[in-house]
């Protein structure tokens, strides 16, 4: 059972918001989980960005939350960049909003978070590294680039049995400006009504 807060954000996710267009981007993400689940196999999503600071930290929480929500067993969602800096703040803000309990685990310059979406459930562990880091796994996964920065600068992931370009706008554009909370809860939307999509079309 997901966290009630999380239930009611869940419960304003459209899939009929979501283009065709959009849903034939999402569609190779579709078929590779369908086919890990009909071959009973591990799933294992790494989601990337440049810097692992904003939107593969939304989506990798969001994909491992839909996932959970509807019961497709396996799934291990991770995130990674092409260098490694910091998660940024108003990312655990804006999930803290949709319901999610965050707690800081370490400080300094690249903290690390436990991101629960349910009481039973693990945390996801947040913290910015690269996609190849000894924390994300070395093989047999699907890499989802979420931005387009990576997804050109990034041809080749090593070990990935498939590239999936799924890319997102950047929220960093309002840093520092009035409608920064806003323009973040609306992209972590985007993010959380796609990722449910995905999940929500796997046969079991």
């Amino acid at each position: 059972m997901l966290f009630t807060e999380i239930e009611n954000t869940i419960s304003s996710f459209d899939f009929k918001q979501i283009s065709e267009e959009r849903k034939s981007v999402l569609q190779p993400l579709v078929d590779f989980i369908q086919n890990k689940v009909d071959s009973s196999l591990e799933i294992r999503l790494n989601l990337i960005c440049t810097h692992n600071s904003r939107r593969s930290h939304l989506s990798q929480v969001w994909a491992q939350t839909a996932a959970a929500h509807y019961a497709v067993k396996n799934v291990s969602c991770y995130s990674g960049g092409t260098e490694a800096t910091a998660l940024f703040p108003m990312v655990s803000e804006t999930l803290q909003h949709s319901g999610f309990k965050v707690k800081t685990l370490s400080e300094g310059k690249n903290p690390v978070y436990s991101i629960k979406f349910s009481s039973n459930d693990l945390p996801v562990i947040g913290f910015s590294k690269t996609y190849d880091d000894d924390f994300n796994p070395e093989s047999e996964f699907a890499a989802i680039m979420t931005c387009s920065q990576a997804d050109g600068g990034c041809p080749f992931i090593a070990g990935a049995e498939e590239r999936i370009p799924i890319t997102f706008e950047d929220p960093k554009v309002s840093d520092g400006t009035a409608q920064q909370k806003e323009i973040y809860l609306e992209r972590s939307l985007q993010i959380g009504t796609e990722m449910f999509y995905v999940f929500s079309q796997i046969k079991q």
